[in-house]
């Protein structure tokens, strides 16, 4: 599930597209951290801040929309996500590479559907989360980011 914050960014990495200036003045990538979080792929760029309950998101642009995502918290990976296309799930879906990078272990898997999508992929979809932390250690990924308004609208 992305959330207001990623939403806007990905409409920004989508524009951004190989270090090119943003099509829309005063938007552009969040600045990238001086050192690249162990684990997540060389070629990834943040392109979210921290957001509440999954922390800062990386892919590499070749991948997006779909995945493999990264998410990052304190500098350590917390999940790899990949979102999946209702259209895609109705007619049989497999993906083999939804795994936890070098070192971490998958502790739980969250679905959430996105009936009407979101910036970047705006067709009904499902984000799949794979976290490496558990739920009450995700519930507590940057308390102060961007809230999540997909669970908002949820609740």
């Amino acid at each position: 599930m992305f959330r207001t914050v990623v939403a806007f960014s990905v409409a920004l990495v989508l524009a951004v597209a190989g270090a090119s200036p943003p099509a829309r003045a005063g938007q552009s990538l969040p600045p990238q951290p001086r050192v690249h979080p162990a684990g997540i792929p060389s070629d990834a760029v943040m392109f979210s801040p921290c957001v509440a309950t999954m922390g800062e998101h990386w892919a590499a642009l070749r991948n997006w929309p779909l995945g493999p995502i990264y998410g990052t918290y304190r500098g350590k990976p917390v999940f790899t996500e990949i979102m999946v296309s209702q259209k895609q799930m109705q007619r049989g879906f497999s993906y083999d590479n939804i795994r936890a990078l070098p070192g971490y272990h998958i502790d739980h898997v969250n679905v959430e559907f996105e009936p009407h999508g979101h910036p970047g992929f705006p067709v009904p979809h499902y984000d799949i989360h794979a976290y490496y932390v558990s739920a009450a250690q995700e519930a507590n990924i940057c308390p102060n980011g961007a809230p999540d308004e997909a669970l908002k609208a949820r609740q």
